[in-house]
């Protein structure tokens, strides 16, 4: 039994699975909602024009349809407005369809009972078994709205309607309850393993997208995201940016760590650097990325030009604080980088190699002149370099 109700609530799925799944169904509730209401709305409209067709006005009997289509035309634009809010609570869109279900019950009872006392009743079954299928609600809602609509629906046929025939409504209409709660329920569960199913399908795509452009062992991006990324900085850049720089790096005498240290240290060694560079991203918001075993690479955009003295800065300040002891470099003690820069006008050029180029020329200067240096060049830029031993 305990599982039963378990069940009953959960659909079980678990109840994380279960929340995460009526999030992600709340907007197609909101719009079957609006289809919902919109149909009522022409339904009762139709049911308000055909007796003046037919040349039989009832003023009451048009009063009340005109009521129940203006009702659900105004829960419509309502349900429009909710759809254009942010962070609106899932107890707006249960409101909501209380109030599309409680008027179409009314509109039912009205057809079934008031209008045809003397009839057994049929638009009202119908209503009961298809009203809730458009929605992925909790059942118990489902329920209670089923229930009291089945209890006020017994009750006026007591009221209105001759022994022979309520009875026979009562029959009916428990029977139509009952298919209701099932089916909504059923169909409810099916919508939501369909939907836990797709949201587990995009967060494996997700992961393995991740790993595609992730470098596993420093965890930055890899060359080939590298690559799209750069292609993409050259043809989309904001009206503010002014500038776009590219810089490559090397750390100094790698292949002696490797030598001394061993690989595993050396990997050490490497996924430090990744996490100084990760920091830098966070930060600053500069893209960065490794493109081949000790060399990295950083992209961004600058509004002004002198502001990329600071983000250099920023970068051998990572790496020293570090201090990855390195006793084989012959520059300094703890390992050090050797950085090129190159700063072009936005839109100035649409080649990643040609950019490429000047910034691995930059780091090439850079490595001549001594190493633990940066080297920054561009195409308003005169050439100068930052002794980063100084630092």
């Amino acid at each position: 039994m305990k599982r039963f109700f378990y069940n009953w609530r959960f659909y079980s799925f678990g109840r994380e699975q279960y929340q995460q799944c009526m999030n992600n169904t709340f907007f197609n509730n909101l719009q079957n909602l609006k289809q919902g209401n919109l149909i009522v709305a022409i339904y009762a409209f139709l049911y308000s024009v055909i007796p003046l067709v037919a040349e039989e006005l009832h003023f009451f009997r048009v009063g009340v349809c005109l009521l129940v289509a203006v009702v659900a035309m105004l829960i419509y634009f309502i349900s429009n407005y909710v759809m254009q809010q942010v962070n609106v609570k899932n107890s707006v869109i249960y409101t909501l369809i209380t109030f599309y279900y409680v008027n179409l019950m009314f509109f039912g009872i009205y057809q079934s009972i008031w209008t045809n006392p003397d009839k057994p009743a049929s638009v009202i079954y119908a209503f009961l078994v298809i009203a809730l299928l458009l929605f992925i609600n909790p059942p118990q809602f489902n329920f209670f709205l089923t229930l009291s609509a089945s209890t006020v629906f017994i009750v006026c046929a007591i009221l209105l309607k001759d022994y022979q025939i309520w009875i026979y409504d009562i029959v009916h209409i428990i029977i139509a309850a009952s298919i209701s709660v099932f089916f909504s329920w059923q169909i409810s569960k099916l919508r939501m393993g369909l939907e836990l199913s797709a949201n587990q399908l995009e967060e494996e795509r997700n992961k393995y997208e991740d790993q595609s452009i992730t470098d596993e062992l420093t965890r930055l991006r890899n060359k080939r995201d590298f690559s799209n990324t750069f292609q993409r900085y050259l043809s989309n850049f904001r009206s503010s940016d002014d500038w776009i720089c590219i810089a490559i790096a090397d750390i100094d005498f790698f292949k002696f760590y490797n030598d001394h240290y061993g690989h595993l240290k050396g990997d050490d060694c490497l996924r430090t650097i990744g996490a100084a560079l990760n920091a830098l991203k966070d930060d600053l918001g500069i893209y960065t990325a490794r493109v081949g075993g000790e060399e990295f690479a950083a992209l961004w955009f600058e509004k002004d030009i002198y502001h990329v003295d600071t983000v250099i800065k920023n970068w051998i300040a990572s790496i020293k604080e570090k201090k990855i002891p390195h006793e084989k470099s012959k520059v300094d003690d703890f390992v050090t980088m050797s950085i090129g820069v190159y700063v072009s006008r936005c839109g100035a050029y649409r080649d990643t190699k040609v950019l490429y180029d000047l910034a691995d020329k930059a780091l090439y200067t850079a490595k001549q002149g001594g190493r633990n240096a940066a080297v920054i060049n561009g195409d308003d830029v005169k050439e100068y370099k930052i002794s980063l031993k100084e630092e």
